[in-house]
């Protein structure tokens, strides 16, 4: 049995489980070491993947083969999902899309909206305003810092608690929810900040 480090995911889950669409799902940055995807796969669902990273697909892969599953993650770009309209039942991006600058995220979350079969819902978390690592790193735009990360450096954008709003004004809001973790990361105490929002097409 796979247990899915992303807690918030099985909230998610539930609530897809609680709809009566067929059972496909979206992961928007779904490479990785142990991609959640595996969860819904586990559950029966018809499961895909995009990823922007080469190097997190070959990741992914390396451990659907070690588990004998497929998942369907390909290369891709929020921005300009590889799907047809109303084509998929759940997606989420899960700390992924809070790697571009808010323009972007507007094009992510509308195509996020255009995949969307009717009724259908997603999982969409920001980076928020309360987070330890806001204001870190070189300002770029409003919210929006490079900071390091890895070898070199990625876009991180934060949000004022209620500014997500706007992305789902069309949309149904299941859940929002302010997150705010205090915890010991490599020997010091950090906050991180986080909005996450389900909404309903």
């Amino acid at each position: 049995m796979f247990i899915c480090k992303q807690t918030q995911l099985y909230r998610f889950l539930n609530y897809c489980n609680d709809l009566n669409l067929d059972k496909s799902v979206l992961d928007c940055g779904a490479g990785g070491n142990y991609p959640p995807l595996t969860l819904f796969w586990e559950c029966g669902y018809k499961t895909y993947g995009i990823e922007y990273s080469d190097a997190q697909i070959k990741k992914a892969e390396s451990f659907s083969k070690d588990h004998n599953i497929h998942l369907n993650i390909t290369k891709g770009d929020i921005r300009e999902l590889p799907f047809d309209d109303n084509s998929i039942s759940y997606i989420y991006s899960y700390n992924t899309i809070f790697h571009l600058n808010k323009k972007d995220i507007a094009k992510g979350i509308r195509e996020i909206k255009r995949v969307l079969k009717p009724g259908g819902i997603c999982f969409v978390n920001f980076l928020s305003i309360n987070d330890c690592d806001y204001g870190k790193g070189t300002k770029i735009g409003e919210g929006e810092f490079l900071q390091g990360e890895g070898d070199g450096e990625v876009i991180h954008t934060y949000y004022e608690i209620d500014e997500g709003d706007m992305h789902f004004q069309d949309m149904k809001i299941l859940v929002k929810e302010n997150r705010i973790l205090e915890r010991i990361y490599q020997g010091e105490k950090i906050k991180q900040g986080f909005i996450d929002y389900i909404a309903q097409k």
